[in-house]
């Protein structure tokens, strides 16, 4: 986590030497908070100061000044209070804390308690983490933000994770081998964890790649008992125990979480939902390096587009997007379950009408879940109790879009249980559709938001202050007729209230008028008062004061009410998310013609014409057809040893089948006329290659250890997929360390694979290794030219084709012909059992037989800079004649 220095520097010393009270104020408040950012309110901006101000300033790249002390100049910035957000956006997004600093008094009340001079009191009211955020303008909607704990006791690793701004708590246990997948699925914004695991040595790796989220706490917040008494008063139960059987380490994790969140919040918990806990066996296991490989949710850049996530959401609610990608970072391995998914998936895309009815409706769904967060930490405003109340409104509407109730599986009669809590007439929606009005400000404090009729005492006391204002048009009426000015105008603001203003050149005949009291001179105006506007102004600011303070007590009031119902707008939010991504996958279903997977127990992978959705739709675009593929894996046949040339398709063919596999797992209809898949419970993938200089590693090491995790971890119900193993290294090496992985995965590992090789002679494996049969990527050769086919089909491939794909790229022509030079050399060797000898014996450093690079001709250079264009046909034919002249 990047912070700020907790030492000040010299001339913040210096300057300490003499504050003034309101740095006084500033300082004792930085102390408690060393390592954020402080924003501190002055007026209508949020100050920073020292070592704060040096480093928003640069990561902001906003204006570094200086404020004059008794000692020396204080360095100072500010950004405005009114939109400060993009601001704290940008701090948090590069790993800052910042607490925010307000006045917790008006003005006023500091002079009843301390006289003229008093100095508001100003406190934290919050503090701002990468883990905590709840605004909508800081948080990607179709995204979880996660805050995660993380506790290690006897070995037992405990993971705590919430999402503040939805209430959702998971709990679950994990091993050291396993917790860097467990932290890849989970991508959490914010890491806690206490200063003992922090110094594991074992985990450095692990948390190298969290650096920036990394938030360290103190040992002591991660006591079990401690822990254990502030959940069970969190949650109001006397035992955890109805919440399931947690672990020492996961209890002690979940603590330090509400603590933290306590701490973050200033006491303003949200209101999080009851802890889900997930059992590890009940999810299908993929490492970081496979998902980052497969790009399920972001592409190796970084990007959501271009992500298998991205290319088959068709969600339209903020809710059922995040459900969509939580289902695609954690697909189940329980068959039952699957199958739940897959029956609502199958009911909207037999019933086309219905699921067009429903994502009508779907679409006009707000974000409770976030609107209620808000609420409950009281950062909501009237517009999300508006966006809670039409949304609750619309739940019947949804009911009767999905028709009787003989045809729903399991899990639609689940939502609609949950939905059917909130009727049309709910007395929840009812009060709120009385109180609220139609058009509502963005801020609670700007008032206006309770409808007329609703609370006789705050309908007198706004027509007492709107017919003030009435008041103050009759006066400037009267004031006008009176002097005879009618450039009279009566205005107001913050410094003096209300006053009349008159031009310069018009003043003296007000200085003439005993009733009008002269209060200020500017270069082209003065502005005066009277008797009558004075009285008037105490009566709107009385009026207007009464009026809002009322509004936020009955905003207060309703917001209470609301969050007495909040268990259930949180389970019919829930409801909404899944009936979406149910419709969303049947959606893509119906239009991309993908089937309904069989899930079983057996080993089984039976794949009929797949295809590679990400490719696919990429493809569509260009009008290019996509090749799909057949792939049988059984226990007789659990290995597949794929050749042929590099941009034949093998990684793609690799790919789709893994995503495939995931897609079924997590519930949903895959591109592919049938597929049979037999649970996996570990999906590999060792695709592509790259340096990891963080970590001083070359691509080999990196091909190397993820290697060696698949051969260490994988299990009979496991599916690889290895692509050129043993490329990053001599050819020896490399042949010698992919003949020994692919034994290795036929006779120990015994797990269903798919893996592709340039090594040929590993085709001679099949007649010892009874479950490896051999596929080849074919391809067709025509008048010189290679015509990639994309079809997989049995059999080996005879040769690479690489120099082929290199004249593709455009490589030089000399270095293809050298290149075909040294390859027909290679092939024609005597000896073609022994490359080596073939390679001893070729005389490639000879340089009377390499081929030199060839020199421009004088024809060449003619052609080259003529343009054809603007010859006449006389000055083309003496131009054949210059080019045969020299070339003779």
């Amino acid at each position: 986590m990047q912070n700020t220095q907790e030492k000040t520097d010299p001339a913040a010393d210096s300057a300490l030497r003499d504050l003034t009270p309101m740095m006084a104020q500033y300082m004792d408040v930085k102390k408690q908070y060393p390592d954020c950012l402080v924003f501190y309110r002055m007026g209508d901006f949020y100050e920073l100061f020292f070592d704060d101000a040096v480093a928003a300033s640069k990561a902001l790249d906003i204006t570094l000044t200086r404020r004059s002390g008794k000692g020396e100049e204080i360095p100072m910035c500010g950004v405005p209070w009114h939109s400060h957000e993009s601001y704290l956006a940008r701090l948090i997004r590069q790993g800052f804390k910042v607490a925010i600093c307000e006045q917790v008094e008006t003005p006023e009340e500091a002079k009843q308690r301390g006289g003229y001079k008093a100095l508001v009191k100003r406190d934290v009211i919050r503090v701002v983490t990468q883990g905590t955020l709840t605004e909508e303008t800081l948080l990607e909607t179709q995204s979880n933000n996660y805050l995660l704990a993380l506790h290690e006791f006897a070995g037992d690793f405990g993971c705590a994770y919430v999402d503040v701004s939805t209430g959702d708590v998971m709990i679950q246990s994990t091993t050291s081998a396993d917790l860097s997948a467990t932290l890849a699925r989970i991508q959490p914004g914010e890491i806690l964890l206490s200063e003992k695991t922090l110094q594991n040595k074992q985990l450095f790796e692990v948390f190298a790649e969290y650096k920036s989220r990394l938030t360290p706490q103190p040992n002591a917040r991660f006591d079990a008992e401690n822990a254990k008494k502030l959940l069970e008063t969190l949650f109001s139960v006397g035992t955890l125990d109805s919440f399931g059987t947690f672990t020492r380490a996961e209890i002690a994790a979940t603590g330090a979480l509400a603590a933290y969140i306590d701490l973050t919040q200033k006491g303003k918990l949200p209101k999080l939902s009851t802890p889900q806990r997930i059992v590890i066996t009940d999810i299908l296991h993929i490492d970081a390096a496979t998902r980052r490989n497969l790009e399920l949710t972001e592409t190796m850049t970084g990007e959501r587009k271009g992500s298998l996530l991205d290319a088959i959401d068709r969600t339209v609610t903020a809710a059922g997007a995040r459900l969509l990608a939580e289902h695609i970072r954690m697909p189940l391995t329980d068959i039952t379950l699957i199958n739940q998914r897959l029956d609502s998936v199958a009911f909207f895309v037999d019933q086309p009408k219905i699921r067009h009815d429903l994502r009508g409706l779907l679409k006009s769904m707000t974000d409770i879940e976030r609107a209620l967060m808000r609420l409950s930490l009281e950062r909501g405003g009237p517009r999300d109790m508006q966006a809670l109340m039409k949304t609750l409104g619309a739940m019947g509407a949804v009911v009767r879009s999905l028709g009787t109730d003989k045809d729903w599986p399991a899990l639609i009669k689940e939502s609609v249980k949950k939905l059917n809590n909130w009727g049309t007439h709910h007395p929840l929606i009812d009060h709120l559709s009385r109180a609220l009005n139609e058009q509502l400000p963005v801020l609670t404090r700007d008032g206006g938001f309770i409808r007329r009729g609703y609370a006789p005492k705050l309908d007198e006391l706004c027509l007492l202050r709107d017919n003030s204002r009435q008041h103050i048009a009759q006066l400037q009426a009267e004031y006008i007729k009176e002097s005879g000015i009618n450039t009279l105008k009566i205005k107001h603001n913050n410094i003096i209230g209300y006053f009349i203003e008159v031009t310069g050149t018009n003043a003296d005949a007000l200085f003439k008028n005993a009733r009008f009291i002269h209060r200020q001179t500017m270069a082209n105006a003065s502005r005066f008062t009277t008797t009558e506007l004075a009285e008037l102004e105490r009566k709107i600011g009385e009026a207007s004061g009464k009026a809002l303070a009322l509004e936020l007590e009955l905003f207060t009031l309703l917001r209470q009410e609301i969050l007495s119902h909040s268990t259930d707008i949180q389970s019919a939010a829930k409801a909404l998310a899944a009936l979406d991504v149910a419709v969303s996958q049947a959606d893509i279903a119906a239009e991309e013609k993908f089937c309904r997977p069989v899930l079983s127990n057996h080993k089984t992978l039976e794949i009929k014409a797949g295809r590679h959705i990400v490719v696919e739709q990429f493809l569509k675009k260009k009008n290019t057809p996509f090749v799909a593929n057949d792939c049988g894996l059984n226990t007789e046949s659990h290995l597949w040893l794929l050749t042929g040339p590099n941009m034949a398709g093998k990684s793609t063919f690799l790919r789709q089948n893994a995503l495939i596999i995931l897609l079924a797992q997590a519930g949903g209809y895959v591109p592919a006329e049938s597929a049979d898949i037999g649970i996996v419970d570990r999906l590999f993938s060792r695709v592509g290659a790259a340096d990891d200089l963080a970590r001083g590693r070359s691509t080999f090491m990196v091909e190397m250890v993820e290697t060696a995790t698949i051969l260490n971890q994988a299990t009979e119900k496991s599916l690889v997929i290895l692509d050129e193993i043993g490329r990053g290294t001599s050819t020896y090496d490399g042949l010698s360390i992919a003949w020994a992985c692919l034994e290795y995965l036929h006779d120990a590992n015994k797990c269903r694979a798919l893996f592709a090789t340039h090594y040929h002679e590993l085709t001679s494996l099949q007649s010892r290794l009874p479950a490896l049969s051999c596929h080849t990527m074919r391809v067709k050769e025509w008048q010189g030219d290679v015509i990639f086919l994309h079809e997989v089909g049995d059999g080996t491939a005879d040769r690479s084709y690489g120099i082929h794909v290199a004249k593709l790229a455009g490589l030089p022509t000399a270095v293809i012909t050298r290149a075909q030079t040294v390859l027909e050399r290679l092939n024609n060797k005597s000896d073609k059992h022994s490359t080596k000898a073939g390679l001893d014996n070729l005389p490639l450093f000879n340089m009377s037989e390499t081929t030199p690079i060839a020199k421009e001709s004088a024809a060449e250079k003619i052609l080259r800079d003529v343009n054809p264009d603007s010859l006449s046909p006389r000055e083309a034919l003496d131009m054949i004649y210059a080019l045969k002249a020299k070339l003779n």
